[in-house]
């Protein structure tokens, strides 16, 4: 018994450990819907953006990350905004074209709201953010927006102890089980910034920010357990190919202590705006392919596959993510989604 005791234990500061490097769920398709990892993004256009996606990660490994989520963000208020850095200005204005690019204007100020909910299960340990978020848009020129944004919100951490097999008759009798703690709450706080003009984009974010103690035992001799900030910084540019072809490569830099730096590269290719590829590099992890189709004005579809290149490619067939998006409210007829990407 003091065994498993000890072997349950050993298991659940792995966990803990692992999870220091990566708490936050990994997505593919964060350069379509920027808004996952940065506040600053809430109310960015003038409708309602909503997107649902699931991710599922390492097919193939058991009990590998699942994700599933749903955001929305809008602008607050009843005035819409005029020749906003991301939508029409108005009706038959195609944002691919040469000219809406040269008489871009900046959007007038502005307030966005959101909301996001994230579950998130990997093996025994299941993850459930729900976060509200707020951003003020400036115009800092004729060109040119700033964006400062927050969220705040909960997240509750699960600890599926029967999920635990260490080989007992009946884990239930085990007392590293009737002394584990299943379910924590803790609150969560997220701040970023987003400079966007009519070709381009860029911005820092970080998740976390308030300190939390993670412990799923009730002995007091194990305290390792915690959450880190995850920093992010990302930019990217739009330019054109072709009259009918735009070209939008992006980098992004991620930071979770003590895990190294991560490193993402990215490529979109457009036509017209209504049906695009792209493919990304994550330094020492995987390869991947994104496809989309905007099907209408109201609803647009997104595919990701992600090829492992690290050691886990012996064992994994790589993660799939797909994400429906609706565009509510969509007054001005806007066909692509944050057009910058």
């Amino acid at each position: 018994m003091k065994i498993t005791r000890y072997l349950t234990f050993v298991f659940i500061g792995l966990l803990c450990y692992r999870s220091v490097a990566q708490q936050r769920p990994q997505y593919t398709q964060y350069i379509f819907n920027n808004y996952l990892l940065n506040p600053a993004l809430s109310g960015i256009e003038n409708y309602t953006d909503v997107k649902l996606g699931y991710r599922k990660q390492w097919t193939g490994i058991k009990d590998a990350p699942q994700t599933s989520f749903l955001s929305a963000n809008w602008k607050f208020g009843d005035n819409y905004l005029w020749r906003n850095a991301l939508s029409l200005a108005d009706h038959g204005d195609d944002p691919m074209s040469r000219n809406y690019m040269q008489n871009y204007t900046a959007s007038p100020a502005h307030h966005g709201m959101g909301v996001i909910a994230v579950l998130d299960d990997v093996g025994p340990l299941s993850r459930f953010d729900a976060n509200l978020s707020y951003a003020y848009h400036l115009r800092v020129g004729q060109q040119l927006n700033l964006s400062l944004g927050m969220s705040a919100g909960i997240t509750r951490i699960g600890l599926d102890v029967y999920a635990l097999d260490f080989g007992t008759a009946d884990p239930q009798n085990d007392p590293a089980v009737s002394n584990a703690i299943v379910s924590q709450v803790k609150p969560d706080l997220n701040v970023g910034l987003w400079l966007y003009g009519a070709r381009f984009f860029a911005g820092a974010s970080v998740q976390q920010i308030l300190p939390q103690k993670l412990k799923f035992t009730s002995d007091p001799g194990f305290n390792q357990g915690k959450n880190v900030p995850h920093w992010f910084f990302t930019a990217g540019y739009r330019f054109f190919v072709s009259d009918e072809i735009a070209a939008t490569p992006s980098v992004m830099f991620k930071q979770v202590s003590p895990a190294p730096l991560s490193f993402d590269t990215n490529l979109k290719l457009a036509f017209k705006d209504r049906i695009w590829i792209g493919g990304s590099y994550r330094r020492n992890d995987s390869f991947s392919a994104l496809a989309g189709v905007n099907i209408s004005k109201l609803i647009n579809l997104t595919y990701s596959y992600d090829f492992v290149t690290s050691e886990l490619n012996n064992v994994s067939n790589g993660s799939h993510e797909i994400v429906l998006g609706l565009q509510l409210n969509n007054i001005y007829e806007v066909w692509s989604t944050t057009r910058m990407w």
